[in-house]
C-alpha cells in the first residue's frame, strides 16, 4: 500500500467516524431529542418542530450516502449509491458543501451550534478534503 493510499483510508476512516456522529445526532433529533439549541441555528430550545424532524430524518439518509462516497473514493471496498465514475465530481461537490456548512456554523446566532459544529465541521471537511486530494495523486 503506497504512503498515499494509507492517508486516503485513514482520512476516509476519520470522515466516516464524523459521518456516523452525524447521523446519529440527526436521527435523534428526527425522533424527538431535545436538542433544538444545537441544530438549525438554535432556534428552537428543546423538541424540533416536526418540519425541522423531517428535514433532519432526510439527512440522514443524505449524510449516509456521502459517507459510503467518500469512503469508496477512498478505495474502500464499500457499495455506493452512485456509479464510481461519478464519485471524483460528487466528493468536490461534498468538500464545497462543506465548506459552506463551516462558514453557516462560523456565523450562527447559537453559540452552543458554533462551539460544537464549527470544529466538527471543519474536522470533516479536512478529512474529506483529504480523501478528495489524494484520489487525485493516485
Amino acid at each position: 500500500m503506497s504512503d498515499l493510499t494509507a492517508v486516503a483510508r485513514v482520512a476516509a476512516i476519520v470522515a466516516l467516524i464524523l459521518f456516523a456522529l452525524l447521523i446519529v445526532f440527526q436521527l435523534a433529533l428526527a425522533l424527538g431529542a431535545p436538542w433544538g439549541r444545537a441544530a438549525y441555528g438554535g432556534q428552537t430550545a428543546g423538541v424540533l418542530p416536526v418540519h425541522f424532524r423531517v428535514a433532519s430524518a432526510v439527512a440522514v439518509v443524505v449524510w449516509a450516502a456521502v459517507a459510503l462516497i467518500v469512503v469508496r473514493r477512498a478505495g474502500l471496498p464499500v457499495w455506493t449509491p452512485l456509479p464510481v465514475s461519478w464519485l471524483p465530481v460528487v466528493v468536490w461537490i461534498v468538500v464545497g458543501l462543506l465548506v459552506i456548512a463551516v462558514v453557516m456554523n462560523a456565523i450562527t446566532p447559537s453559540a452552543l451550534e458554533r462551539a460544537i459544529w464549527l470544529p466538527f465541521t471543519l474536522l470533516l471537511l479536512a478529512s474529506t478534503l483529504t480523501v478528495a486530494i489524494t484520489a487525485l495523486a493516485r
